[in-house]
């Protein structure tokens, strides 16, 4: 079975990996139980990242087998080691790294047991390529009760490799399984060689001696292995080869194509094709005398098979799909409205306690403006991005997710794009309320390239929860007659730029061919609470994370912007000067009104008395309102004079033909960094504070009330803030996923296009509606 001289494996562990833990990798086809197993294992204990240049997710996790600590490596679900995807070269990669020192130990092959045939396809691959492998047959309960019989002695022993019944859900036989990992982790083995006929075995005696002889790549595979993926034209493999030693190459490549002219002139097949079959027929004869039993099965599949005849009928499974996709975020707004109270209550509270701590001046500002305005605003959405996630994790980890893709590809592919594009597009909020940073990491699991991009690209442009308050603020002033019916239309419009701007980007900048939308059905099962929860907590942390870092640094960046430079002595004088008079006039006014009502009280009505006192009270009441428009006229001339409103004023003229002023300008910046900033923006740069997210009717009121404000400017803003550049946080994810800061740049100004040209097709439509 397994390794080579000078690979780790071939011997007993080190004093280090004694002591900091043995690497062993998790195999396993996608739907196999096998991420269910690695969270029974590792609990709490994982770590989740990318692998380096990729962006394929990478998760480890600790454990234990008795006193020896594991690390265990949870792979990307994989049907073969050929690099047909991301995820299979990924799983190749660390199966067979060039470092030498990271390869695994041995690898836990996880198979689904009703579907063994094709689980060990990956198992035949993984023994080629040199490792030792435990193979888990997991779901062995689902298997006897479709009446599937697997001899595991008999496998065992076929197959050259131990094989232990496993159920994943509830742990039973993974303690077993690493146990046998471990054990085989510490014994020599030699890598399978398979026959693949004699036609081909003559070829691969021959490559693998010139390999052996020029060594190339001898250290990372076994020269058998090198040679096969040759003959399967694997990409990877021959630009290593290459590279190494371009004359082997060549002559490498030529034994291929004469093997190659030969097949098809014969046979009238290919190189890979008859390696395929060979396997099969190897795990044929594995699996033949009973060891594999259906004679007396019930189909596994008859009541996944019923329910799918009612969940993706023509007709009702998308009237389904939508009930499902909105009972999702009813789900998550009502019950998570408590939860998200409890926080921003909780952020109230904080600000005020330091706001009584702290003297007044600019540390107050910061910590409370800052710091605990910008992070809490951002963190009270946590409840709601934990219960999303909740049903999320629910209905993939169910199977009725793949449903949804499958029935929606139709869809997506008119407009360019693909089936595994719908649900990145629902979490990034295509039910308003989602976020685009989870919607952008979920196109992990595509295939294509290009259809990847042009989703990733499109997906800022949905409703997500961070722009819903600017549309109520927006809809309480200026539509209140029909609140509802713009907030769906916005949802819509979004879907309906999206799939615009996704077509016009895969026939210009993501040109190629559209790739066939093939999937696996998984069968419905019930899920585990801890697969669940773990999943929920995974992704919730990651946004916690960032509001405790990227939004926080953002945060104290805006509150510097819109609070430095002060006002000069000079430039304050005139306002504070205003000010000091009204409260002048206001304080004999106080004592007037306190004097009268003492002595009105007990004694008999005095009309005289009574109507001074409500002469006095008016007056009061004037003053005031004279002092609060001077102190909003200070508040806006401060904002004015800061570096966010002199940038503000200098964009202004850009902005005008949308009916956008300075300080909507100032809103749209602070924006970019992160769209919850956008309200409080604008209650600083409209003069009235603060504006509470819970209570943003005084803003809709001023906004009404100001003659520079009409539906036409409020609908070209709603438009303007669904579409412009993504967060900044946002941005960064998309950096990382697209690979490169072009990308990020490319977003910015190309969604802020997209943005203008539709916030000014809207001014031209409210102006025939509205005038």
């Amino acid at each position: 079975m397994c390794e080579k001289k000078g690979v780790p494996g071939a011997s007993a562990l080190t004093e280090e990996e004694k002591k900091n833990g043995v690497r062993i990798a998790l195999a396993g086809n996608p739907n196999c139980g096998k991420t269910t197993a690695f969270n029974a294992w590792t609990g709490a204990h994982q770590h989740v990242g990318n692998y380096p240049g990729v962006t394929v997710e990478k998760k480890e996790g600790w454990t234990r087998c008795g006193n020896q600590k594991v690390l265990l490596v949870d792979l990307p679900g994989a049907y073969s080691l050929t690099p047909y995807s991301m995820e299979e070269r990924v799983v190749r990669d660390v199966l067979a790294p060039e470092n030498a020192v990271e390869r695994p130990r041995a690898v836990i092959d996880v198979i689904d047991s009703a579907t063994l045939e094709r689980g060990l396809m990956l198992a035949v691959q993984i023994r080629e390529l040199g490792q030792p492998v435990v193979l888990a047959c997991n779901m062995m309960d689902e298997a006897k009760r479709a009446g599937i019989a697997i001899d595991l002695e008999k496998l065992s022993a076929r197959f050259g490799v131990r094989a232990v019944p496993t159920v994943a859900r509830s742990g039973e036989g993974l303690d077993r399984a690493l146990a046998l990992a471990l054990e085989k982790a510490q014994k020599p083995c030699e890598p399978l060689v398979l026959a693949y006929g004699p036609d081909v075995d003559p070829a691969l005696q021959r490559m693998s001696a010139l390999i052996s002889e020029k060594k190339l790549l001898v250290e990372r595979y076994p020269a058998r292995w090198t040679a096969i993926k040759i003959l399967e034209n694997d990409e990877v493999v021959l630009d290593q080869i290459r590279k190494a030693d371009p004359d082997a190459a060549r002559d490498l490549e030529a034994q291929r194509d004469a093997l190659a002219a030969h097949l098809s002139s014969t046979h009238d097949t290919t190189p890979d094709a008859v390696i395929a079959d060979y396997r099969f027929g190897f795990i044929n004869s594995v699996l033949k005398d009973g060891v594999l039993r259906k004679d007396n099965a019930k189909d596994r599949l008859a009541f996944t098979d019923k329910l799918d005849k009612v969940l993706t009928n023509t007709i009702f499974g998308p009237v389904i799909m939508l009930a499902v996709v909105y009972f999702m975020f009813w789900t998550t707004f009502i019950v998570g409205a408590y939860p998200q109270g409890w926080v921003e209550d909780f952020f109230g509270w904080l600000g005020e306690l330091m706001t009584g701590v702290l003297p007044e001046g600019l540390v107050q500002s910061l910590v409370v403006d800052g710091v605990i305005g910008g992070v809490g605003g951002v963190l009270s959405f946590v409840p709601l991005i934990l219960i999303m996630f909740l049903i999320v994790s629910f209905l993939e980890d169910s199977g009725y997710m793949a449903r949804m893709a499958y029935m929606l590809d139709r869809v997506m592919r008119a407009f360019g794009l693909h089936g595994s594009s719908v649900m990145p597009f629902i979490i990034a909020g295509g039910i308003a309320g989602g976020c685009a940073i989870p919607g952008v990491m979920a196109t992990r699991t595509m295939r294509s390239e290009k259809e990847r991009m042009a989703t990733m690209m499109t997906l800022p442009l949905m409703t997500c929860g961070a722009k819903i308050p600017v549309f109520l603020m927006l809809t309480a002033a200026f539509f209140a007659e029909n609140q509802a019916g713009i907030m769906f239309a916005v949802t819509l419009c979004g879907w309906a730029v999206a799939l615009l701007v996704s077509l016009f980007l895969r026939k210009t900048v993501f040109r190629g061919e559209s790739t066939p939308f093939v999937m696996e059905l998984p069968p419905y099962r019930l899920p585990t609470l801890r697969s669940i929860l773990t999943h929920t907590w995974e992704r919730g942390w990651m946004y916690i994370k960032k509001a405790g870092t990227v939004i926080l640094a953002i945060s104290v960046i805006l509150w510097a912007a819109l609070t430095f430079p002060a006002l000069s002595e000079k430039q304050s004088a005139p306002f504070e000067e205003k000010i000091a008079a009204l409260e002048a006039q206001i304080a004999p006014l106080d004592e007037q009104i306190a004097a009268l009502k003492q002595q009105l009280e007990g004694a008999p009505a005095d009309a005289a008395m009574s109507r001074a006192l409500a002469d006095a009270t008016e007056q009061k009441a004037a003053l005031e309102e004279q002092k609060s428009e001077t102190e909003n006229a200070l508040a806006s001339e401060t904002v004015r004079n800061t570096w966010g409103g002199r940038i503000g004023q200098f964009v202004e003229p850009v902005f005008r033909p949308l009916g956008f002023d300075w300080r909507t300008d100032v809103a749209l910046i602070s924006g970019v960094a992160a769209k919850e900033a956008i309200l409080s923006t604008m209650g600083t740069a409209y003069s009235i504070g603060e504006t509470d997210p819970d209570e943003p009717d005084s803003l809709s009121a001023r906004l009404a009330a100001d003659p520079g404000w009409s539906k036409t400017v409020a609908l070209a803003l709603m438009l303007f803030v669904l579409i412009y550049s993504p967060c900044f946080v946002t941005l960064v994810v998309l950096k990382n996923e697209a690979g490169g800061w072009r990308w990020l740049f490319f977003s910015m100004a190309f969604n802020t296009g997209v943005a203008y040209l539709v916030a000014w097709a809207g001014t031209l439509v409210g102006r025939m509606i509205w005038g």
